[in-house]
C-alpha cells in the first residue's frame, strides 16, 4: 500500500474496532474491504487489524478468515476453524478407524458461522473436514476472559471426506496474527502505565521520575520492539519456525509488560474498575493460543538440538 492508502486503511480499522465488536466489527470489516486488502498486501493486512484488536480488547471473525483462506476454503466469510487446544499447535483431530475425533476450540465465530473446517491428524499427513457447524458440540468456556467467547469443541466425523491440507502453513499465518495481536495488548498496556506515570504524584512529584519506575517503562518498550521487530522479520522470511519464533516471543513480550505495567499501577491496576485486567486477561489467553510461548520456545530449542546447527541468520 501507498502511505496514504496505508494511513486511510489504518484509521477506518481503529475507528471500527474502537466502536464495534463480533458480528457488528465483521459487518464493519466487510465494508472496509479488509478481505480484499488481505489478497492484495497480506501482511500489512493482518498486522493493521490484529494489532487494532489487541489495543481495543475486542473479538472478531478475521481470525477464522484468515485460517479458513489458508486452509484453501472458497467461502471463509461463513466459515469458522476449529483451534488446537490452549498450549498447543498441533490439528484439533485425530483420524483413527475411519473416524475423526475432535477436540479443540473455537472462538465467537463459531456461533456465527455456517459451516466449520477441522483439521485432523492421519496416517498420510493433515486433513481437513468441512461440515457443519451445527454437527459439533460447543461448550462455552467462561474462564479467564470471557469476552472473548472462546467455546470447546468436540465432535465425531466420519472420515472418508478428508482433504490434504497445508496445516504448518496455515498455522503460521494465524501465528503470526495472534502474535501482532497480543504486541497491540502490550502496548496498550505499556501507554496505561507510562499515563499513570505522568499522572500519579508522590512525594511532590510524578512517579514518572522515579528511576525505577522509568526502567520499567523503559523495560517494556524494549519488549514490544523486539517483538514487533521479529513478527516484521518473520513476513520477510516465512516459515513455520520464524512463525513460531515470532509468536513465542510476542507472548513473552506481551506478559513481560503486563507485568511491568501492574506493578506501575500499583493498587489501581487490580481493580476491575481499572482498564487493565482486561488487557492482562486477554494476554493471558491469546499467549497459549496457537502454541504457548513456554512450549514454543522449547520445542525450538529442542529441534536446533536435535539438527545441530541454529536456524539461519536474518538478513540486516
Amino acid at each position: 500500500m501507498e502511505a496514504s492508502e496505508l494511513a486511510l486503511f489504518r484509521s477506518g480499522i481503529h475507528h471500527a474496532t474502537e466502536t464495534c465488536s463480533g458480528e457488528a466489527l465483521d459487518a464493519a470489516l466487510d465494508e472496509l474491504g479488509w478481505r480484499d486488502a488481505l489478497v492484495a498486501d497480506r501482511s500489512t493486512a493482518v498486522s493493521v487489524l490484529f494489532e487494532a484488536l489487541g489495543s481495543s480488547v475486542v473479538d472478531s471473525s478475521a481470525l477464522d478468515w484468515l485460517l479458513a483462506a489458508a486452509l484453501g476454503e472458497k467461502d471463509a466469510v461463513r466459515t469458522s476453524v476449529v483451534l488446537p487446544l490452549l498450549r498447543r499447535a498441533a490439528p484439533p483431530g485425530r483420524v483413527r478407524a475411519g473416524r475423526c475425533e475432535v477436540h479443540g476450540l473455537g472462538t465467537g465465530a463459531v456461533a456465527r458461522a455456517d459451516a466449520a473446517v477441522v483439521v485432523a491428524e492421519a496416517d498420510g499427513g493433515p486433513v481437513a473436514y468441512t461440515v457443519k457447524a451445527s454437527s459439533l458440540e460447543l461448550r462455552q468456556v467462561r474462564g479467564l476472559d470471557p469476552g472473548l467467547g472462546i467455546v470447546e469443541v468436540t465432535g465425531d466425523l466420519d472420515a472418508a471426506a478428508g482433504r490434504p491440507v497445508d496445516w504448518e502453513g496455515a498455522a503460521s499465518i494465524g501465528q503470526l496474527a495472534v502474535g501482532h495481536e497480543l504486541v497491540g495488548l502490550a502496548r496498550a498496556m505499556l501507554e496505561l502505565a507510562r499515563q499513570h506515570a505522568l499522572d500519579r504524584v508522590q512525594f511532590g512529584r510524578p512517579i514518572s521520575s522515579f528511576q525505577a519506575i522509568r526502567h520499567r517503562l523503559a523495560e517494556s518498550l524494549v519488549a514490544v520492539e523486539a517483538a514487533d521487530g521479529l513478527l516484521a522479520a518473520a513476513w520477510d522470511d516465512p516459515s513455520p519456525v520464524m512463525a513460531a519464533m515470532a509468536k513465542g516471543m510476542a507472548g513473552r513480550s506481551a506478559r513481560a509488560v503486563a507485568r511491568h505495567a501492574q506493578q506501575v499501577l500499583a493498587g489501581i491496576g487490580f481493580t476491575t474498575e481499572h482498564p487493565l485486567h482486561g488487557y492482562v486477561r486477554r494476554t493471558i489467553v491469546l499467549d497459549q493460543l496457537l502454541g504457548a510461548s513456554s512450549v514454543l520456545t522449547r520445542q525450538l530449542g529442542d529441534d536446533v538440538l536435535e539438527r545441530g546447527a541454529l536456524p539461519p541468520a536474518l538478513p540486516l
